[in-house]
C-alpha cells in the first residue's frame, strides 16, 4: 500500500489570498463596508467563504440573517469562479516537492474546506489537479476540518491507511484535524492563521516546501512498504 499524503489547498498549496481577498472586498464594497486587506484575510481564510463573509462583517460590527448570507454567498462563488485564478499561484517549492512525493511511490492528495468543485477549477487552470488522486472539499462528504473524518475518508478515497499518511497545513483546522484522525501533521509558517502555528503544536513546522520531505521522512512514515 503507498504512503499518503494529504495537502490543505489554501494557504498550503496556492497563496491564493489576493483572489479570495478581491473578492470579499466586491462583496464589502458592495454592501458600503470597507476594504479588508490582504493580512486581515489571512487570519479569516480557512472554514469556507460562509464564514469568511462572517467574520469580515462581524469585524465590521454587522451580522448576517441566513437568508442574506446564502445572497451574498452566492454572489462570492460567482464573483470567485470567474476570477479564481488572476493571481492565485503555487508557493515556491510546491511543484518540486510533488515531484518528489510522486517519484517515490506517494499517493498525493488534496482535502480543503473551499468546495470540491472550486479546488479542482482552480488546480485545474493551475495546471495541477491530474497530480492528485483525489481532489475533497466541503461538500463532497458533508464534513469538513476540524472533523477528523474528512482527512480521513480523503485517505480512505485513494486506497490508503492513516497509518502511513501525513497531512501538510497552515491552520488550526488541518492541525486538530490531524491530531484527532491520529495522523502526523506538518504546519507550513506561510499560510493563513489568525494564531502562529508554533502555538498549534503541530509534529513538524517548515518555512519552505524545500524542507517537505526531510521532514516526512522524520516523522517516519516512508516510501518502503511495512
Amino acid at each position: 500500500m503507498r504512503p499518503t499524503i494529504v495537502f490543505d489547498l489554501d494557504g498550503t498549496l496556492v497563496d491564493s489570498a489576493p483572489d479570495l481577498a478581491a473578492t470579499l472586498n466586491h462583496i464589502l464594497t458592495t454592501e458600503g463596508l470597507p476594504a479588508a486587506s490582504e493580512t486581515e484575510v489571512h487570519r479569516m481564510v480557512g472554514r469556507g467563504a460562509r464564514t469568511l463573509i462572517t467574520r469580515a462583517f462581524a469585524a465590521n460590527g454587522r451580522t448576517l440573517a441566513p437568508e442574506r448570507l446564502e445572497a451574498l454567498f452566492d454572489a462570492f462563488l460567482a464573483h470567485y469562479e470567474a476570477n479564481i485564478d488572476g493571481a492565485t499561484r503555487p508557493f515556491d517549492g510546491v511543484t518540486a516537492a510533488l515531484d518528489r512525493f510522486e517519484a517515490e511511490g506517494w499517493a498525493l492528495a488534496v482535502c480543503t474546506n473551499k468546495t470540491e468543485r472550486l479546488a479542482r477549477l482552480l488546480l485545474g487552470k493551475l495546471g495541477m489537479a491530474d497530480r492528485f488522486a483525489t481532489i475533497v472539499g466541503q461538500e463532497t462528504f458533508g464534513i469538513t476540518k476540524p472533523d477528523p473524518q474528512h482527512i480521513l475518508k480523503t485517505i480512505e478515497a485513494v486506497g490508503g491507511d492513516p497509518a502511513r499518511a501525513v497531512m501538510v497545513g497552515d491552520s488550526v483546522n488541518d492541525i486538530d484535524a490531524a491530531k484527532a484522525a491520529g495522523v502526523p501533521v506538518v504546519a507550513v509558517t506561510f499560510g493563513y492563521t489568525d494564531r502562529p502555528v508554533t502555538e498549534l503544536g503541530p509534529d513538524v513546522i517548515i518555512d519552505h516546501f524545500d524542507a517537505l520531505w526531510d521532514a516526512v521522512q522524520g516523522l517516519g512514515v516512508t516510501s518502503e512498504t511495512a
